[in-house]
């Protein structure tokens, strides 16, 4: 599956004609109510905790299509996210989506959250939150962590509505990690780690 505008790998959806979009050819659009409604989308899925019998190639696809790496630094702190624990959204008996998590402080970290881009839309990354959210309450963790960079809006859009709040930057985090300043979604230069928080 590519780009139905170039040759890379999706990793959004438009929400608008359902093609699929890599992080260049995403613009941001302004929708009245009444076309938000119709954008919304049913899909049947279940999500589970990852068991050793999930095929993790398809987690590490994943990860390489929506970050370009296996490895992961958030928080200061590296991660092989197939060696991570998880949550993982089936539809049928592929995987369309997952969240993983570590522990971090009086918090849980969120180290990763990708839904396969024909399935956006749909509640999917709300409900993988939600695991997270009950996980960390029945640990006795006070808060929900997680980084995104200064390029995802769609991420930073998403997780502001559904309760985070971003409360620390880390000015030219990323561009320090890659030694140089890249093009992100909609050509923005990638630079800044973002922390946001929920409260639980």
């Amino acid at each position: 599956m590519s780009c139905d505008h170039c040759e890379q790998k999706p990793i959004f959806r438009c929400y608008r004609c359902g093609k699929m979009l890599c992080g260049g050819h995403l613009t941001l659009a302004t929708l009245c109510p009444s076309c938000k409604n119709k954008t919304k989308r049913k899909v049947k899925y279940s999500i589970t905790k990852l068991t050793d019998k999930t095929p993790k190639g398809k987690i590490r696809e994943f990860v390489c299509r929506f970050w370009g790496e296996e490895i992961q630094e958030t928080f200061n702190q590296h991660f092989e996210v197939t060696k991570l624990p998880m949550y993982v959204a089936k539809s049928g008996k592929d995987i369309i989506g997952f969240v993983s998590f570590s522990e971090y402080q009086d918090a849980t970290l969120i180290v990763t959250l990708g839904v396969s881009p024909q399935y956006q839309g749909a509640g999917i990354g709300k409900a993988l939150v939600k695991k997270i959210e009950a996980h960390a309450k029945r640990n006795a963790k006070k808060r929900i962590v997680l980084s995104t960079s200064n390029d995802d809006l769609p991420a930073l859009a998403f997780y502001q509505s559904i309760g985070f709040q971003i409360y620390q930057v880390k000015p030219d985090a990323i561009a320090r990690k890659h030694s140089k300043i890249i093009k992100g979604i909609c050509g923005l230069p990638v630079r800044d780690e973002l922390r946001l928080q929920k409260a639980l």
